[in-house]
């Protein structure tokens, strides 16, 4: 691995640390029912290349964090298929820090974009 390949994979992780619990909160706030984690991995597989492709168990630890600070609820039910599924929805204060979330990566991402513009000017 050359020199930038490795700082491009830390600036990658780094990247979606900071990025992953917005998508699932989106993907939570955009569903029209509970889902559990691999529907969830299943659409943002679907949505093309994402930050957290192929890295389904790293979704899990983020659920989970997000339902520890109130922002999802989750349940486990049944499965004629399988071992039980712990379903995850959007709680009220979840759709609130969606919408700021949402606004603030918006802000971020559009001074980023400028910025880079620049350099190429």
């Amino acid at each position: 691995m050359t020199d930038t390949e490795v700082f491009l994979k830390k600036f990658q992780k780094e990247l979606a640390a900071g990025t992953v619990s917005l998508v699932l909160l989106t993907v939570l706030a955009r569903a029209r029912s509970p889902m559990y984690g691999y529907q969830i991995a299943k659409q943002l597989e679907g949505s093309g290349e994402s930050v957290i492709a192929g890295k389904q168990s790293a979704l899990y630890p983020v659920l989970r964090n997000l339902e520890a600070n109130g922002l999802a609820e989750s349940e486990v039910e049944p499965s004629v298929s399988g071992p039980p599924r712990r379903y995850y929805r959007i709680t009220r204060l979840g759709r609130e820090v969606q919408r700021d979330w949402a606004e603030s990566w918006g802000t971020t991402r559009d001074f980023v974009d400028q910025t880079l513009a620049e350099k190429r000017a």
